[in-house]
């Protein structure tokens, strides 16, 4: 039996139970009296957006800081990168009963709150302050290390059996934290609205209404909602040039974890609650895609009346009049024929092209000129075009999907589109050159594909601020998905870009043999993200149960992706050794550059947040396009 004992349900040793006499020892003095529980029952129970509850100095003062030098002297952290955050991780904390006896004796501090932490006494606390029900003392996940650059994007924590998430800070106990260092729980509202069916749906809304900074031996905690509890932790930020103090304090130094329904054998076990919570979620999630037809931005697709005409003409080719309009925009390089089949000969191979160089020198002289401006002001925009009202703009949302400012092109185009010189370069290139059907055709040329329809757009990543998590592309067909980036700082990972020449001498490349090498190869010492992933996936069927499947990793990212990554996510950024780490295309943000990704059921996608710290925001200008197949293309495809 005591073997079996020892053994919880998720496989991890259990933990050494604990007085509640000696569990109170470790906390607070006067944390477990009555009129203190009463008044953060009374908080937790009214707070807004969600319940939620803060505890200050919940922890003995010394056993806490004796627990903060053995993390430091003797635990080792594991940079991660992923979509949604940038972290330094250890393994589980939680299950430390696995470590030999040796490793043991250089943690009993820690081992003493682990233990405090799950103690009956404390479960009962948290219980009775949440109203949340019994909660596991077996089933436990416990720490992360954010330091200068590290987030967690927006996300509800909603995994399996957890029930109650917490963060307890260990930060420098000697220095306080500066709320303006960044490092906050944040948390988001939601809206309860109706879809067109008649469906009532939860929306979480793009801007958080809470903020909590750390704070030594503070814990927060709330209780684990689906399509509610969503949060994020806000960018770590660097010191700037012109702080006096070092960065050396700004070490957000936390354990985290959940705490979960009571297992078999453990009182307050319901039998099969934890198939109920799993359905409920996976309910949720499913009216969370009702949901989707509040996002923004909506595609607006807009077909290419030539396609079938484009499709069986075998001798196509860009006519007189065309070249003379493109090459107002276009380095003329791109425009010759051998060069156009030489790229559709390269993307032939590997379904993917980088150009650099793409616009002309004149042009996008111009349109740098203009960006920089609008790169400086303090209140970021993405202004419509001052002579079509149609021109849509906003933010994207919802935050657990992406954020990021929109600007929708004006489709089809107006004809005579008018000569004013109240349209900027950028309003030339969203509004005229990308939709023109010109461009199109010259799209189809270099990729060999026909093309059916358009969607354009364009976006702008604030720093500090905006991202798209990854997504799974989920229809049967291709699409064709082409990126102009127009980001006109620097630091970006594109380090080797050379100020453009009198001559142009644009650069055709595949995803292996670029123009611009690829982002891996060309790291500044300072990542700032704002960078563009493909990655592969697989299919539903390949998680338990059909169902999204749970992160290798303890973030609390909870259930978001529709598709698995086919290596794990969450090391991509340092398992750069490994051969196969799931990546299958990546871009810098970079200036003047323009991506072609033939993207197939399954592949994710996403823009990596972009740090406070970087040079400026990352600008770009999206085309999607629905694609039809020759018999020819069908059978090589076969």
């Amino acid at each position: 039996m005591k073997r079996k004992n020892q053994s919880a349900a998720n496989g991890k040793a259990k933990k050494r139970a604990i007085s509640d006499d000696e569990a109170h020892q470790n906390f607070r003095e006067g944390l477990f009296g009555g009129k203190v529980l009463k008044g953060y029952s009374d908080y937790y129970a009214t707070s807004q957006p969600y319940k939620h509850a803060v505890i200050q100095n919940l922890v003995n003062d010394k056993l806490l800081r004796n627990v903060r030098d053995e993390i430091r002297e003797h635990i080792s952290f594991t940079p991660k990168e992923t979509d949604i955050y940038k972290i330094h991780q250890s393994g589980d904390l939680a299950n430390l009963d696995g470590l030999d006896d040796s490793a043991l004796r250089r943690l009993p501090s820690l081992l003493t709150l682990r233990d405090s932490l799950y103690s009956s006494a404390f479960r009962k606390y948290l219980s009775s302050v949440t109203d949340s029900g019994p909660l596991s003392g077996v089933k436990t996940d416990m720490a992360n290390v954010y330091t200068p650059g590290c987030h967690l994007l927006c996300h509800d924590d909603v995994i399996g059996s957890r029930r109650v998430s917490w963060i307890l800070y260990l930060l420098d106990p000697d220095r306080p934290w500066k709320p303006e260092w960044g490092g906050a729980l944040r948390l988001y509202p939601t809206e309860h609205v109706k879809t067109s069916s008649g469906d009532m749906v939860k929306v979480p809304q793009p801007d958080y209404t809470v903020s909590i900074p750390p704070a030594w031996n503070q814990l927060s905690f709330f209780t684990v909602q689906p399509g509610e509890s969503f949060h994020d932790v806000e960018e770590v930020y660097k010191r700037t040039v012109d702080e006096s103090e070092e960065d050396g304090g700004r070490v957000r130094m936390a354990i985290s974890g959940w705490f979960h329904i009571p297992q078999k054998g453990e009182d307050g076990f319901e039998e099969g609650l934890e198939e109920k919570l799993a359905e409920k979620s996976s309910l949720a999630q499913l009216q969370g895609g009702k949901a989707d037809e509040f996002d923004e931005p909506k595609p607006h697709w807009v077909d290419n009346p030539d396609w079938e005409e484009q499709a069986n003409d075998e001798d196509q080719e860009l006519t007189a009049d065309e070249i003379d309009f493109l090459i107002k925009y276009m380095n003329p390089n791109y425009l010759t024929p051998d060069t156009v089949e030489e790229l559709s000969g390269m993307f032939s191979d590997e379904s993917s092209l980088r150009l650099a160089e793409f616009l002309s020198v004149k042009f996008s002289t111009r349109l740098r000129a203009y960006l920089e401006t609008k790169d400086r002001e303090p209140n970021p925009s993405l202004p419509a075009n001052p002579l079509y009202k149609e021109s849509r703009t906003g933010v994207a949302r919802p935050p657990h999907k992406h954020r990021y400012l929109y600007r929708e092109a004006v489709q089809p185009i107006p004809t005579p589109y008018p000569d004013t010189d109240a349209l900027t370069p950028y309003d030339d290139l969203v509004d005229i050159l990308l939709p023109h059907p010109a461009f199109t055709k010259w799209i189809s040329l270099v990729t060999g594909i026909t093309l059916t329809k358009s969607n354009i757009y364009a976006r702008r990543f604030r720093r500090g601020v905006d991202y798209t998590l990854a997504t799974a592309y989920e229809e049967e067909d291709p699409q064709l998905e082409v990126c102009l980036n127009i980001t006109p700082s620097r630091g970006w990972g594109d380090e080797d870009e050379e100020p453009e020449e009198e001559e142009e001498s644009g650069a055709a490349s595949s995803s292996k043999s670029n123009g611009k090498a690829p982002a891996e190869d060309t790291k500044p010492e300072e990542e700032v993200g704002g960078y563009e992933m493909y990655m592969a996936g697989d299919d539903d069927d390949d998680a338990p149960g059909g169902g999204p499947p749970e992160p290798s990793t303890s973030t609390g990212a909870g259930q978001r992706r529709k598709a698995k990554a086919k290596a794990d996510p969450a090391v991509y950024k340092s398992a750069r050794d490994e051969e196969d780490d799931g990546v299958l295309f990546s871009q810098p943000a970079s200036w003047n550059n323009m991506s072609v990704v033939l993207r197939d059921k399954g592949v994710l996608r996403f823009t990596k947040y972009v740090s406070r710290s970087a040079n400026g925001d990352r600008w770009d200008i999206c085309a999607d396009y629905g694609v039809e197949f020759g018999e020819d293309d069908d059978d090589e495809d076969e």
